[in-house]
């Protein structure tokens, strides 16, 4: 592949061992053990390192402080001794000389850390978990006293304080305001995958084998993961369960506040499931590293290592991310071919042949044009207040697919044009005359007679039309300099072209441009084109949220429309489904507009007397499959120019109706549920597994502007039996879920569980038993249901006992009411 540009990078995990090893070793006449191996690793072709940031000797060293010994006596003179220690550490915090792998700025560049991996931030016992923050502080500070960049700390091991663990990242971010810092997760918890009775005895050994300060009397001990199922468990499991990890990542960047400093690295030590949508929210995150260990990857035929199918996919989809690959273990020899170097040169086929770096190096393609501008918030185009710049002219004439679409589109309306004699056009809105030029390729084809008014207001563009004219055009084309919906034409024309469209079809005011324009359109006229639709889907994105809050003015930032090309984003909406059964398609339709309007009421100038024809609005239902965070919404427009010849960005039908086009980017319409305590800071709304989410939209307008409303709620569906009447001595609150979790323990346990408990808005509905029968059959113990739907109206069935209802759950604030933030202007410049 020519001029190929790496898009991911790829960084050596330097174990304990190795370290220790080279220790040992001559430095063969680098300064230090560590610049050796850094400099062994460049030369293999690892482009960065990474690796622990302490020695076993600092975690004897806080264990003996801070944890009670296991299975000793205790001796309360040794126990205050190491009080006494402790007390003096904690009133200093700091390293011994032995207890870091660096200390020097050289051996840190280029290189990231990992906190030590053994330290209890989600301890069972406060007092660990206090300890463990002021030691989690003092690396992440040296680690910022070294220059070095990031800091990828252990993944969070117990479900029930989380948010202990978040306040600590949170922390560690206010305190050092340069270093980043990422949170190392596994795309699932492996726990979530055994039996509920499992899950029980697994929670009850690791309560077992806690930590706990000299302060109380609990055995030492480090908490894990627990590995356990295979990987057909994983591949048979409920979907839902695969969604922990994220949970978990959730709660810490909402506690984070999304601080743009904190980021993922995901752990891709156990096998992935083959769900696509337990993968694909993982997308809409900002992930920084992707851990891949040797051990992940399988023999070939040859016995060369590779990795699965899913593994495979992933990897190729995170590319977008430009992410970091860490590799472990690659000099390990656990396959028989290859070598160290092996896994590396994988990675980077894998890299070459991924969709992203085929596509940015491929000429024609959105990705190519487009490059550097991926998740770039950008204002639409004020088509009447601004006169665009040449320069955006240019890049919207570099694409030869819309361009085709309009000339045969305008080729078939003269070969339909019913009429002889000479055709007239008008091309309204002409910029620098590309459609000019396409108009008279379709009437040369055509050998039909015809002649051609052109209008542009824009009086820099038109001395570039006037040059056109005299040198290509002839005597076919007359110029119209001035506004189309007040501008006097010589005459009526049969076709009326304009390319006024936007990303959201209406949003650049093509509806009240062209009704000015199709005054002078004679009254069997055609226009290019007929009509476009605009549509939308609800969108999860962290980084187009953070872009947005991140302005100076973030409420206002976030009640404007941006034009974007998603790339860390995905779509959180399902293919329709739902409880209440009125949730519609993936992408939906919120409007339509044509041209030219045949019901108009015009004065006698031929102009719409008020613009309220073009107020329009909208309310759509979503199904969401499973439990994420919106962001937003994504808004695209499609428009049929002439006959059976269109454009359109729509992600399912671009495709087949404008392969390829490279005009137009989505609309991002972001959301925020309501102000944080943070007076900085809007908080997103978050949806649990199988809500539904209802959208409402509105374009309105006045005699000087038009601008965009919208507004979100959501919904679940609860069966009435989960919330009546259970004694409090009868439920196990240990066991029930909490906020944006399964329940108090890092493994989720089974769905079973939920039969004898009280109702929570948080509790995904998926894993109600009565409502996937609900879902699946329509009715309950055979019984018809009785629905809710969101707007308030109930379907009653014979029997109404014990049914369904729909909750609300939660909203977001009206955005841009009365246009205050943004608006597109209809007063020109």
């Amino acid at each position: 592949m020519a001029n190929w540009e790496q898009l991911a990078s790829i960084s050596a995990l330097l174990s304990q061992e190795d370290i220790t090893i080279a220790s040992g070793d001559e430095f063969d006449g680098y300064a230090s053990p560590m610049l050796k191996l850094v400099a062994e690793a460049h030369s293999k072709g690892f482009d960065y390192t990474c690796l622990p940031l302490t020695t076993p000797h600092w975690r004897d060293r806080w264990t003996e402080m801070c944890v009670l010994p296991s299975g000793k006596e205790r001796d309360k003179a040794r126990d205050i001794a190491a009080e006494k220690r402790a007390e003096a550490w904690r009133s200093n915090p700091g390293f011994l000389k032995d207890e870091v792998n660096i200390t020097r700025l050289d051996e840190a560049e280029g290189s990231s850390i990992l906190v030590s991996d053994w330290l209890p931030l989600d301890a069972a016992d406060e007092w660990v978990r206090h300890d463990a923050e002021i030691a989690l502080q003092q690396e992440v500070g040296f680690a910022a006293y070294l220059n070095i960049m990031t800091a990828i700390l252990p993944a969070p091991r117990h479900r029930e304080h989380i948010a202990s663990y978040a306040r600590a990242v949170n922390r560690c971010l206010k305190k050092n305001h340069f270093i980043q810092i990422s949170i190392r997760l596994p795309i699932y918890d492996p726990d979530a995958l055994n039996s509920l009775s499992e899950s029980r005895k697994n929670r009850a050994t690791y309560m077992a084998n806690q930590p706990r300060s000299r302060t109380s009397i609990i055995a030492a001990g480090t908490p894990r993961l627990v590995v356990s199922g295979s990987a057909s468990n994983l591949i048979n499991s409920p979907e839902n369960v695969l969604h922990a990890t994220w949970e978990m990542w959730d709660v810490i960047r909402s506690v984070c506040e999304y601080d743009p400093r904190l980021t993922l690295t995901l752990d891709l030590t156990l096998p992935l499931p083959t769900s696509s949508s337990a993968l694909a929210k993982w997308t809409a995150e900002p992930v920084r590293y992707v851990l891949v260990p040797a051990t992940t990857f399988i023999p070939n035929n040859k016995g060369y290592p590779v990795l699965p199918k899913s593994t495979q996919s992933f990897i190729k989809d995170c590319i977008t991310h430009r992410p970091t690959f860490i590799l472990s273990e690659s000099a390990s020899g656990i396959h028989q071919k290859g070598g160290e170097t092996a896994y590396m040169q994988y990675l980077r086929h894998l890299e070459k042949t991924s969709a992203a770096a085929v596509n940015i190096q491929k000429s024609g393609t959105v990705e190519n044009f487009a490059a550097g501008y991926q998740d770039y918030l950008q204002a639409p185009l004020q088509p009447l207040m601004d006169n665009l710049q040449g320069a955006t002219y240019q890049t919207f004439e570099q694409d030869p697919v819309k361009y085709k679409n309009y000339e045969e589109a305008m080729y078939r309306a003269l070969k339909d044009w019913p009429h002889d004699g000479r055709v007239t056009f008008c091309i309204a809105g002409a910029g620098r005359g590309p459609l000019v030029a396409r108009c008279l390729n379709a009437i040369k084809k055509t050998k039909r007679e015809a002649f051609i008014y052109v209008i542009e207001k824009n009086p820099n563009a038109f001395v570039t039309l006037q040059h056109r004219k005299q040198s290509e055009w002839g005597t076919n084309v007359e110029l119209l300099f001035g506004d189309m919906r007040t501008l006097p034409v010589p005459e009526k024309v049969d076709i009326l072209v304009s390319e006024l469209l936007g990303s959201f079809g209406d949003n650049e005011l093509s509806p009240e441009c062209l009704d000015g324009a199709s005054r002078f359109l004679k009254a069997e006229g055609i226009s290019i084109p007929s009509s476009y639709t605009a549509h939308l889907a609800p969108l999860s994105s962290s980084k187009l949220y953070n872009e947005a809050r991140a302005a100076k003015d973030a409420e206002k930032a976030l009640e404007t429309p941006y034009v974007v090309m998603f790339n860390a984003a995905t779509v959180i909406s399902g293919d329709g489904g739902g409880i209440s059964g009125k949730c519609g398609p993936k992408y939906q339709e919120c409007w339509e507009f044509e041209h030219p309007r045949r019901d108009a009421v015009v004065d006698d100038k031929g102009l719409p007397t008020t613009n309220s024809h073009n107020v329009r609005a909208a309310t759509m239902s979503f199904h969401i499959p499973n439990s994420v965070v919106l962001h937003g919404l994504a808004g695209y427009f499609e428009a049929v120019l002439y006959g059976s010849i269109g454009l359109s960005i729509h992600p399912q039908r671009k495709d087949m109706i404008s392969k390829d086009m490279l005009s137009w980017f989505p609309l991002f319409f972001p959301l925020k549920a309501s102000l944080y305590p943070s007076p900085s800071f809007y908080e997103p709304l978050y949806l649990p597994s199988n809500c539904e989410l209802q959208v409402s939209i509105w374009r309105l307008t006045n005699q000087r502007q038009v601008w965009y409303e919208w507004h979100a709620e959501s919904f679940l569906a609860t069966a009435p039996t989960l919330l009546q009447s259970t004694s409090h001595e009868d439920v196990d609150y240990a066991a029930l879920p909490s906020p944006r979790s399964f329940n108090g323990n890092f493994s989720m346990g089974s769905s079973s569980s939920l039969n004898s408990v009280p109702g929570s808005p948080y509790i995904d509905a998926m894993d109600s038993p009565r409502v996937r029968e609900l879902s699946r059959t329509g009715s309950i113990d055979g019984e018809p249901s009785l629905i809710m739907s969101p707007g308030g109206a109930k379907t009653k069935g014979p029997n109404t006992r014990g049914k369904i209802t729909m909750i609300k759950i939660g909203q977001t604030s009206l955005h841009n009411p009365q246009g205050r933030s943004s608006f597109i202007s209809l007063v020109a410049s």
